[in-house]
């Protein structure tokens, strides 16, 4: 048993020469939470590869706590909480062994540095379709399959890193500010980067308030201790038919009609699509729960069509609104933790917009016929979630209703003079930032996604194929390393499907395809990727020709409207006459997504569109594609986007590891605002804007910055900070 700095302890079981580390069972919910013991996934990692992620999870402020895992997504959810000074301290001297480690192995370094990093090292990193640090909710879909990337050791994230791409690569060049660039570091913390979602009426979501609406028709808090867990594991292996049993008997040790009652409740709420009933056993009652109509009244209770009936008051509204508050971890895998603690699918929640993974996000979720009493039990249960401001209405919550977000983002450790930041800030307030498609939108590994859909537009599948499944350069996780391998030299999708223990990647997905349609039916291989992630490549495409043709649009033209250029009118596209460019100011003119439905500049940049298409064997004047799916209508969108409500301050403080600022939850625990010295070793830039959906608040921060926001850019640091 290892003890760490902050005094959390973990258990590793001795195997030959390896540890295992170990993750202690979790207490049951009705339960206080477990005691803080940093979790670790039970890979047979080395000596040395156990005390480097311990090293890692200790300086990047983990601590997982008692939350479910699940072992065939391979997902935990985490907190992360500032550090006692005597922790920090024990930290500081952690990584001063570490970089004197370092330094004996690989010789001082400390001339080079980088001073961006866009995504902390880790994870977050790799999954760049998932963590877009932007407003994309109206524009991206939901990632429907596993990552085929995990955390990897940092040697091999800078190996990767090498062959990633730069802005140059996907066309961002151009800058409109005139201002002096200035380094900074965001995300040191992910607490210095918070989103709260703008509904459509305006209105900044904030959690604060816990408090439940009083409904007499609720059951009482009884229900979330009555149940054993051993009659809980029992319900539920039955409600989803793990066993032969077709029912489940809880003896009432207490028999008072109360007593009964409060059972029948609890299963029938905790365990949506089992029925009750009380039997009279040798002297003794008991609640027996059971199907009512066997499997298909699991499948037709649990879905967000038909959900149970007979249970919800009439005078209520169908749908529990919330604020969910939650700290690194995206929208989708928080709604599939609190999917799996309610025991419900989760497909009856709905939102307006997925938040970015390394941040702490607040947005509003609605979930379907689950009380805002069972949600806010949830707070007892979940560490780095928080739910509140429940209200019950009639209606879901729609992909892409929202305003936008609002953002509070910390650059710390900046070297800019004030009036650099000035006047960096006061050209953002005045002028915006070209709203390019940031770098997570093409992927971080050495095959960007704009490529395959490049090869999908083309009708190319073999290309599509080989782009997906050939061997890359950079490092990657061993297994998909063997799978790639194995592909490349029998091509044989079932051998090199075995390699892979993580079946539900992209990867696994399109082997599975070629397994089951062969070798000359690419397209249906293809097609059993879910089709948002498939739609995902062609939409990386487009992208990869805005970025391109606005920034020739910039080069060209400036920050000039000419005539020639696109207005929207009422949600159509029209040209602007000579007469009328006076009318009209950068902050009017659209750019077309190419697409068979859109129409395209009157100057030279229309003539440019049609020549980069061309050099693709694309053809600008047939957009439409053999398969419907794959035919691109196109859309326009603005060249420059100016946020709102732009505010900042430049503070001064010692310590990197405190916060600068109060989140939600500081507020609402009563924590008092951070004391912040007048003059401090570090500097940092607290900023504070809105932007509209489907914009990238790092191409915000660029334009502040005037640095490039591309991992790859970022990759030696990176490295240093993963040592």
């Amino acid at each position: 048993m290892l003890l760490t700095p902050r005094g959390r302890c973990l258990l590793l079981a001795a195997s030959g020469r390896r540890l295992l580390p170990l993750a202690l069972p979790c207490q049951r919910q009705s339960q206080v939470p477990a005691p803080k013991v940093l979790f670790l996934l039970a890979h047979k990692w080395t000596l040395k590869q156990s005390v480097k992620r311990i090293k890692h999870s200790v300086l990047q402020e983990t601590s997982y706590l008692s939350v479910p895992f699940d072992m065939e997504a391979g997902e935990m959810t985490s907190l992360k909480r500032p550090h006692s000074e005597d922790d920090v301290a024990n930290m500081d001297e952690i990584k001063r062994q570490k970089i004197s480690e370092e330094s004996s192995e690989t010789g001082s370094n400390s001339e080079q540095s980088v001073d961006i990093v866009t995504e902390q090292p880790g994870k977050p990193l790799l999954e760049d379709k998932k963590d877009d640090i932007l407003n994309e909710e109206g524009e991206e879909e939901d990632n429907e399959l596993e990552e085929s990337d995990e955390e990897g050791d940092p040697e091999s994230f800078a190996d990767m890193m090498k062959h990633g791409l730069i802005e140059l690569d996907v066309g961002i060049t151009k800058f409109v500010s005139s201002h002096k660039g200035f380094s900074g570091i965001l995300k040191e913390r992910y607490s210095d980067f918070v989103v709260h979602e703008i509904g459509k009426d305006g209105h900044i979501s904030h959690l604060d308030d816990f408090s439940v609406p009083v409904d007499d028709e609720d059951p009482s808090e009884e229900i979330f201790t009555v149940l054993s867990n051993e009659d809980k594991q029992h319900l539920e292996e039955l409600q989803l038919f793990k066993n032969k049993e077709t029912s489940v008997a809880i003896e009432v040790i207490e028999d008072t009609k109360e007593k009964r009652t409060v059972i029948h409740h609890a299963v029938k709420s905790l365990f949506p699509g089992l029925e009750t009933k009380t039997e009279e056993r040798d002297g003794k009652k008991y609640i027996v729960a059971y199907h009512a109509a066997g499997r298909k009244a699991l499948a037709k209770v649990r879905t967000a069509t038909d959900p149970r009936k007979h249970s919800w008051p009439k005078s209520r509204g169908s749908y529990c609104h919330f604020v969910l508050y939650k700290e690194n971890k995206d929208t989708m895998d928080a709604i599939n933790v609190l999917s799996k603690f309610l025991r419900v699918k989760p497909n009856i929640f709905s939102y307006m917009g997925t938040k970015d993974k390394r941040a702490i996000t607040v947005q509003e979720i609605a979930v379907l016929r689950i009380t805002a009493q069972r949600l806010a039990h949830l707070n007892k249960c979940l560490m780095n979630f928080k739910l509140g401001n429940f209200s019950y209405k009639n209606h879901p919550l729609k992909l892409g209703e929202l305003q936008g977000n609002h953002f509070t983002v910390v650059l710390r450790n900046i070297t800019g003079t004030d009036d650099q930041v000035q006047q960096a800030m006061h050209s953002l307030r005045e002028i915006g930032f070209i709203n390019y498609y940031g770098m997570q939108r093409f992927g971080t590994t050495a095959v960007p996604t704009y490529q395959v859909g490049r090869a999908i537009l083309q009708n190319n599948w073999n290309e599509v194929m080989d782009l997906i499944l050939k061997p890359r350069p950079g490092a990657e996780k061993g297994y998909l390393v063997k799978c790639r391998e194995e592909w490349a030299k029998t091509k044989d999708p079932a051998a090199a499907l075995k390699k892979l223990p993580v079946k539900r990647c992209v990867e696994g997905q399109l082997l599975r395809g070629l397994s089951k349609y062969g070798l000359k039916n690419i397209v249906s291989a293809f097609g059993i990727i879910p089709r948002n992630n498939r739609l995902m490549y062609i939409h990386s495409y487009q992208s990869y020709i805005w970025n391109n043709m606005v920034s020739k649009r910039i080069e060209e033209y400036g920050l000039k409207v000419v005539s020639g250029d696109l207005v929207l009118k009422g949600g159509t596209a029209v040209h602007i006459e000579e007469a009328d460019v006076d009318d009209y100011t950068i902050h009017d003119i659209v750019m077309p997504l190419p697409g068979f439905d859109v129409i395209y500049p009157k100057h030279k940049i229309g003539d440019a569109y049609k020549e980069m298409l061309s050099a693709d064997n694309l053809d600008i004047s047939n957009m439409r594609h053999k398969i419907r799916d794959y035919s691109l209508s196109g859309a326009y969108r603005k060249i420059i986007i100016r946020p709102q409500n732009v505010r900042w301050e430049v503070v001064a403080y010692d310590d990197p590891r405190i916060p600068l600022f109060n989140t939600d939850l500081d507020n609402l625990e009563g924590k008092p605002p951070p004391i912040l010295p007048t003059e401090g070793k570090f500097k940092a830039l607290k900023m504070e804007f809105s932007l509209p959906p489907s914009t990238y608040a790092t191409m915000a921060i660029r334009e502040v910055l005037k640095m490039d926001t591309s991992i790859k850019k970022q990759t030696q640091l990176n490295t240093i900070w993963l040592r």
